[in-house]
């Protein structure tokens, strides 16, 4: 990479690399837990030897100088390689979205004036008026009227509805109402997304992503929430989302040489979590259970919280309804409109954290799962994210236990993703080498024994591009089933309090990389949600950036935002009893006979 830190003796590697703005897989945020933060000692002063460092590292990588960012520490002058397992390069990351609005019309016009002088002298006798304006007048300052008022040339306004009243927000000179423009960003815990919208006419002008900056100070949101206590930890994490909406909208910019003070509104979805972070709030409240939290959309000025469009352009994030279930999920039900049905549909997002929605136009409730990233294809020994060199598909053959498996990018694997694991286990359950329990059943096809009990080889280290092999172990099982049975028995939970069963529910819409990338048929053998026989099954994408975009272009859809979150219902499975039943039940394959009859 080329790339120098300079650091004092004593810093972590982690650290040193953090300082250098790269980006590298770092699940536990440093606390030497998740041993995806490894690299190559070459040179230099450094205790890259010492037993915290090595632990948990295989032989093979001892002897080739590996060792634990987190855990090594600078001593001096010193030379690193980050190995490409380690690496966050070239994500898979989903944009793919649609705007469900039936009328455009957005929160920010651009209007030309026409000024009719009945005084030239007194500026109470001149009548301003906006071409194509409609509503209350629009609040402006004594130097934006004494600007117009005295302007030798046409101009144009921009007016912004985001706030209770209509205010001016621009004046420019000549007529621009063509250059209108608003951001939609989906501010994810792993990555941010955006979408650069016209405005006038609803036409997507481009669209970019990155990997979210917060991530190499933890991939969990609890682990961001930890770091956040401390004032300076809570700036960093700011500063992260905001770096990273700004590196989006530069990217946007580019690509449509679109100028960036055009863009005079912009609509964010996102976690509670990362809302909060993002307007520097300390997050540490929502560990507790009884913490109330706003269910109010949040306006904020663009200048104010440093985002690199027009300053006086207003931010509007879409509201949170719990301390986990926040406007990414208001987006994703906007995005399926089942807010909009009398038929009873459920909203499955299953990420880092998941979400769960029931419900119809008439009522809806919500519960938030730890499924933990292993959906994600985090927290798996050779699990690594949707990116070039993964694993996304496997099939194996039950009578001769031969593994065929395709790589994102077509290239040598590297590791395997999020669809990819679910994929393999759902054939191994079918191959006989998983039982209902979860467990690697010794002798079968692939299966040796590992130094913590039966592991099964994907692909032989001969054919990897590391020069690894491939593995699923008996760990990595146990925390897939904990993931799986959270999910499933998430959903358990909201069906029991409303007495409904799996053939009541009409439509199932699974959102976000969850719902574009697994295969649905490998999800319900697997367990991870129920066989709803009667129902039809539709991904809708990034519904929380559909739900950002549709927000931009419809003060409809704000008011709609607002009412979902207003009345729905929220059940904390932290203190819920039904939900350690439910769990229990879900943690063999695939779960609950009554939710899995054709199984």
């Amino acid at each position: 990479m080329g790339k120098t830190a300079t650091v004092v003796p004593g810093t972590t590697v982690l650290s040193a690399i953090r300082s250098a703005g790269i980006l590298v897989e770092s699940i536990c945020g440093g606390k030497g837990e998740c041993n995806k933060c490894k690299v190559i000692h070459v040179r230099g002063d450094c205790d890259a030897h010492a037993p915290a460092a090595l632990r948990g590292l295989t032989e093979q990588e001892v002897q080739k100088n590996y060792c634990r960012a987190c855990q090594t520490h600078v001593l001096g002058d010193c030379e690193f390689i980050i190995p490409i397992e380690s690496r966050t390069d070239s994500p898979k990351i989903l944009q793919n979205h649609h705007e469900s609005v039936s009328k455009i019309d957005p929160a920010v016009t651009k209007h030309r004036i026409a000024i009719t002088h009945t005084d030239s002298h007194n500026l109470a006798h001149r009548s301003i008026q906006l071409e194509g304006y409609r509503g209350p007048r629009p609040h402006m300052t004594r130097d934006q009227l004494q600007r117009i008022t005295t302007s030798h040339e046409a101009c144009t306004i921009t007016v912004t509805r985001s706030d209770r009243f209509p205010e001016v927000i621009r004046i420019e000179n000549g007529d621009t109402t063509a250059r209108n423009y608003g951001l939609a960003i989906d501010l994810g815990t792993t990555t941010v997304v955006g979408v650069l919208v016209d405005l006038n006419t609803g036409r997507v002008c481009a669209e970019s992503s990155v990997l979210n900056q917060q991530i190499t100070h933890g991939e969990e949101l609890l682990t961001r929430i930890a770091l956040a206590k401390k004032e300076a930890g809570l700036k960093k994490l700011q500063s992260a989302a905001i770096d990273s909406i700004n590196a989006v909208i530069r990217q946007l910019t580019k690509t449509s040489t679109i100028d960036a003070e055009d863009i005079c509104d912009a609509c964010i979805a996102g976690n509670t979590v990362m809302a909060w972070l993002l307007h520097g709030r300390d997050p540490s409240p929502l560990e507790l259970v009884t913490v109330e939290i706003p269910r109010e959309p949040r306006i904020v000025m663009a200048g104010a919280l440093g985002i690199a469009i027009n300053p006086a352009a207003r931010v509007f994030c879409l509201p949170d309804v719990s301390r986990f279930v926040g406007g990414d999920a208001v987006g994703d039900v906007i995005t399926s409109g089942m807010n909009r049905s009398g038929e009873l549909s459920m909203v499955i997002d299953l990420g880092t954290n998941g979400e769960v929605i029931l419900g119809n136009a008439d009522w809806m409730a919500s519960v938030s799962c730890a499924s933990g990233p292993a959906f994600e294809g985090a927290g798996i020994s050779s699990g690594m994210r949707a990116m070039s060199g993964a694993i996304d598909h496997v099939i194996i053959d039950p009578a001769s236990g031969i593994v065929a498996y395709t790589t994102i990018g077509g290239v040598k694997p590297r590791g395997i993703c999020g669809s990819g694991i679910i994929d393999a286990a759902a054939a191994l359950v079918a191959a006989g080498i998983l039982d209902f329990t979860g467990r690697i059943v010794s002798g079968k096809p692939g299966v040796r024994d590992g130094p913590d009990g039966p592991e099964y080889v994907l692909v032989a280290g001969e054919k990897t591009a590391t020069g690894q092999d491939i593995l699923i172990t008996k760990n990595d099982m146990a925390y897939l089933i904990d993931s799986k049975a959270a999910a499933c028995g998430a959903i358990g939970v909201l069906m029991n309090k409303y007495r409904v069963g799996i053939a009541d529910i009409r439509h199932v819409f699974l959102a976000g990389a969850f719902g574009a990338y697994a295969d649905t048929k490998k999800i319900v053998e697997f367990g991870i949600i129920p066989d709803f026989v009667q129902a039809t099954i539709k991904g809708i994408g990034n519904g929380s950036l559909s739900g950002a975009c549709a927000a931009l272009l419809s003060r409809n859809v704000r008011d709609k935002a607002a009412d979902i979150a207003r009345r729905m219902v929220y059940i904390d499975l932290l203190v819920d009893a039904d939900f350690i039943e439910e769990y229990a039940a879900a943690v063999y394959i695939p779960g609950k006979p009554e939710y899995f009859p054709r199984h």
